[in-house]
């Protein structure tokens, strides 16, 4: 049975093993330990099966165009080990992952990802919000939800991240 809870410290191993596997590289795995010293709020999701770590989701605050009153996050990286892909445990991070963000009073989430993949949680082209993203990425594939009805209505800009997402390497 699939069971998903907040990161706990002794996860942290596993986490950093599970998105450097999924992503085939150190990058994002040293990402998720740059955010998680440095910055608040922050959501950080384990799918646990049988005692085994088999996925990880993490959402930090975002910026629009310095309008500091707005509440958003960033959902990234979310990672499912490669032998357990397939089994729905993503999408299960995704909504748990909304759900907290909702919580703790998020108005909206952004992500940058694969364009046939997130809108079936409900994300559309950032650009229908008159919203971009700091990074030169496709239109498609930076995407945002309003987890607050009209959340976003009179606002647009650019989303920006933590510095260490440009560190990425």
């Amino acid at each position: 049975m699939l069971e998903i809870r907040d990161e706990q410290a002794g996860d942290v191993p596993l986490v950093h093993e599970i998105n450097a596997l999924a992503f085939q590289s150190e990058a994002e795995a040293n990402l998720v330990d740059v955010l998680r010293e440095n910055v608040r709020p922050l959501i950080s999701l384990v799918v646990v099966e049988n005692d085994r770590i088999l996925g990880h989701i993490m959402f930090t605050p975002v910026g629009l165009g310095g309008d500091s009153s707005l509440n958003i996050m960033g959902l990234a990286p979310m990672a499912v080990a490669p032998d357990q892909q397939r089994r729905g445990i993503g999408s299960a991070l995704v909504k748990a992952g909304l759900e907290r963000c909702r919580d703790i009073g998020a108005g909206a989430v952004v992500v940058l990802g694969h364009p046939t993949y997130y809108p079936r949680f409900g994300f559309v082209s950032a650009s229908t919000k008159d919203i971009g993203c700091e990074y030169d990425v496709p239109d498609g594939a930076f995407m945002i939800i309003e987890l607050i009805v009209d959340y976003l209505a009179g606002a647009g800009g650019t989303i920006s991240y933590h510095e260490a997402f440009a560190e990425v390497s």
